[in-house]
């Protein structure tokens, strides 16, 4: 059973600007000029006031409203055209909320998952076009950890079709694996396993952690430490960068990768990564064609044992983040927010943060991207999603996270 919190208001405020703190002031000095006669005064003018200096802008202050209450919670999603969350709970199960009227509700026909460490029930995802005002059939796409021979797992995707009748009850038809991670492993670290449809509905991408391995970020003859691009049916896309290998290099988009727990396409369709460092060198990367992003070669962190690493800057072949973070914020995933209830947000990315606590606001302009906000929370923050309404929900991380409607106050 879900519970419903009662209403709670807390303000943030938010933090940017530059980091020196200081403030720049045009240099003063003295200029000679040569001796001529002193002109007859004339009236002196009324001083034009100066303007009133413009009043700075007021800390963004957020009403936090506790819609739900999950277990281990691990993703959510809008079913398009619908005010439906779909909650993915990394045991193996799978909630609703309506938003509207707080309904809520299971969704039965869940694939087994390998549950535990990291792994377990993942991502969800929908068609932007199936979107339709009542939930009835629609294409789901699923990830999760799955068991391998021995003591072996990976990641996984399938996908099936969502089924829901005039009494919500909901289930999820045929659902069939498209795509496994290559090779399984040992292990129950850095499965990463995020889904992003492309605009065009042409593709998935599907982030691939390096399984806590490391070196196989490297080597094309397996898909650990990368994203690849598939189609929807989870075969190979044409066009991928080393198609010509053969499999599974004939999936990968690009490589070099750690631990990608954000994937999202920004309006102008540039596809954009949130990645976890070791210890410190979190990354935000706009995802390229063919792209080696260094792992576990180069890094803005080091290693757990306090070993360096060479960062980027040393490795200029490797494609560096836009943007990276000392002490690590623990990227969840992300959204760029495109609605009108949050002004000072729109266009921005709102990334959730696991160590940080915090929403985490970056700026991208061109090829750069800044941080321009943080917002703290009281607990870890393991996604977050834009609603039908241009509110933003948040889900926390761990046994009894809560799904939380944040406005503007």
């Amino acid at each position: 059973m879900i519970a419903l919190p009662s209403f709670l208001a807390i303000g943030l405020a938010a933090c940017g600007g530059d980091s020196s703190g200081s403030d720049r002031t045009a240099p003063t000095g003295g200029v000679t000029l040569p001796s001529t006669p002193s002109p007859t005064p004339s009236p002196t003018p009324t001083p034009t006031p100066a303007p009133t200096p413009p009043k700075p802008n007021a800390p963004l202050v957020l009403q936090k409203e506790p819609i739900g209450t999950f277990a281990s919670p691990w993703a959510i999603s809008f079913a398009p055209g619908t005010s439906f969350a779909f909650i993915s709970e990394k045991a193996g199960t799978m909630k609703f909320v309506d938003i509207k009227s707080g309904q809520t509700g299971n969704v039965s026909g869940m694939p087994n998952v390998d549950f535990g460490g990291q792994g377990g029930l993942g991502d969800i995802a929908f068609l932007p076009s199936e979107a339709a005002s009542s939930l009835g059939r629609r294409t789901i796409y699923l990830s999760w950890a799955e068991a391998g021979s021995g003591d072996t797992r990976g990641a996984a995707v399938g996908r099936g079709t969502l089924v829901c009748d005039q009494t919500m009850a909901c289930k999820i038809e045929a659902l069939t694996v498209i795509w496994q991670q290559e090779p399984k492993v040992d292990g129950a670290g850095h499965y990463s396993h995020k889904i992003a449809v492309s605009p065009d509905e042409k593709y998935l991408f599907v982030s691939s952690g390096d399984r806590q391995k490391q070196t196989p970020a490297q080597d094309n003859g397996n898909t650990l430490g990368t994203i690849v691009r598939l189609n929807l049916d989870g075969s190979p896309a044409t066009g991928n960068p080393f198609a010509n290998r053969g499999g599974p290099a004939n999936q990968i988009w690009s490589f070099g990768h750690r631990n990608v727990l954000g994937l999202q396409f920004a309006p102008n369709g540039s596809l954009w990564a949130a990645e976890h460092g070791p210890r410190g060198g979190d990354e935000f990367n706009n995802v390229e064609s063919g792209a080696n992003y260094g792992w576990p070669i180069v890094s803005e962190g080091e290693h757990y044992d306090g070993r360096a690493i060479p960062s980027h800057s040393s490795r200029p072949d490797f494609k560096a983040p836009t943007l990276s973070w000392t002490p690590a914020i623990a990227p969840g995933d992300f959204i760029f927010y495109t609605g009108t209830v949050f002004n000072p947000w729109r266009g921005d990315a709102l990334i959730a943060g696991l160590k940080s606590k915090a929403i985490i606001q970056v700026k991208i302009s061109g090829n750069t991207a800044t941080e321009a906000g943080r917002f703290a929370f009281n607990n870890r923050l393991r996604d977050i999603a834009q609603g039908p309404n241009g509110n933003v929900y948040v889900i926390e991380d761990g046994d009894n996270g809560r799904l939380l409607k944040l406005t503007p106050s």
